[in-house]
């Protein structure tokens, strides 16, 4: 075998030593429910040798993550530890923080960062309809985010995610129940739900096939619904009689503040609902049910599993 033949052998056995050994992908808020989900779903197609999950604090994390992958210690907060979080990486997916204050800071620290320890793709976890001047206080950070992604000269994919049908049961919690009648600020306004759970296996999708460049998708099933129906569903499910009560937004705020729930969780679901009733999440986009390869769960689906008798 010739000298040049040897070298040529050498150089692919090198190259593929390189990606064998060296993280491709990492996924930040690795520990959060839907970090979480959507590593069990990568894992699946990618080996874990290749999976970095970045968190706060590893020594807290190993129990959370599948054996395999990689912990690696990442602060939004700390560029400097993002960028050697990132290094041998080329896709990152930057999971929303959940710091409303901070995160847009934040973002940008992870994007910056990305870029230095030459990611090539990033995958954003954005919301529906994000404006500047949205009711809802977690959107204008994502449009904030979105501008400066897509300027980074980053290659983007963006998924902006609808309401979760997860959050139902906690918006529609026993009391509510047991009294017939759900009280919130969301007037008329429809939106569209989904699952984070297939929220999760569409990340991971875009995450491991190819076609998703610079692409932006509203994860937005149809159809869309209003609270009232939602509890008519939630009342067909269970037998017992449930109506919806429209309620300013000051009254929703009142009464959020005498069940002692923390005040960012209580201007959270204050300003979601005053964008439901300006109807800032009635929307949908076939691309949810396109890219998980069959329909979402529906509404009906989803409280009957979670709610029914």
């Amino acid at each position: 075998m010739s000298l040049a033949s040897l070298l040529k052998r050498r150089t692919v056995t090198l190259c593929l030593t390189h990606f064998i050994h060296h993280p491709m992908l990492a996924i930040t808020g690795a520990t959060g429910q839907l970090g979480q989900a959507t590593l069990r779903h990568v894992t699946t197609t990618v080996d874990a040798s290749q999976l970095v999950a970045l968190v706060r604090d590893p020594q807290k994390a190993t129990g959370l993550v599948a054996p395999g992958v990689i912990l690696r210690q990442g602060d939004y907060n700390d560029p400097a530890s993002l960028v050697a979080a990132f290094q041998g990486v080329s896709t990152v997916l930057l999971i929303s923080g959940t710091d409303l204050a901070t995160r847009t800071q934040q973002h940008r620290h992870v994007i910056d960062a990305a870029r230095a320890a030459g990611v090539t793709r990033l995958v954003y976890t954005s919301g529906v309809n994000p404006s500047a001047d949205s009711a809802f206080i977690a959107s204008p950070s994502h449009a904030a985010t979105e501008d400066y992604l897509r300027a980074s000269g980053l290659t983007y994919t963006i998924l902006r995610n609808t309401l979760y049908l997860d959050l139902l049961p906690m918006l529609i919690d026993p009391g509510a129940r047991a009294r017939g009648a759900f009280y919130y600020a969301a007037g008329k306004g429809a939106a569209s739900f989904a699952l984070r759970a297939e929220i999760a296996e569409v990340l991971a999708t875009v995450l491991t096939t190819p076609g998703h460049d610079n692409q932006t998708y509203d994860i937005a099933p149809a159809p869309v619904h209003t609270m009232a129906e939602v509890t008519a569903a939630i009342s067909a499910a269970t037998g017992q009689p449930l109506r919806y009560v429209p309620i300013s937004g000051d009254e929703l705020t009142a009464a959020l503040r005498q069940h002692h729930l923390p005040e960012p969780l209580v201007l959270l679901i204050a300003s979601m609902a005053q964008a439901q009733a300006n109807q800032e999440f009635n929307l949908t986009s076939p691309a949810f049910a396109q890219l998980l390869g069959r329909q979402p769960t529906s509404l009906a689906e989803f409280v009957q599993n979670a709610f029914g008798r």
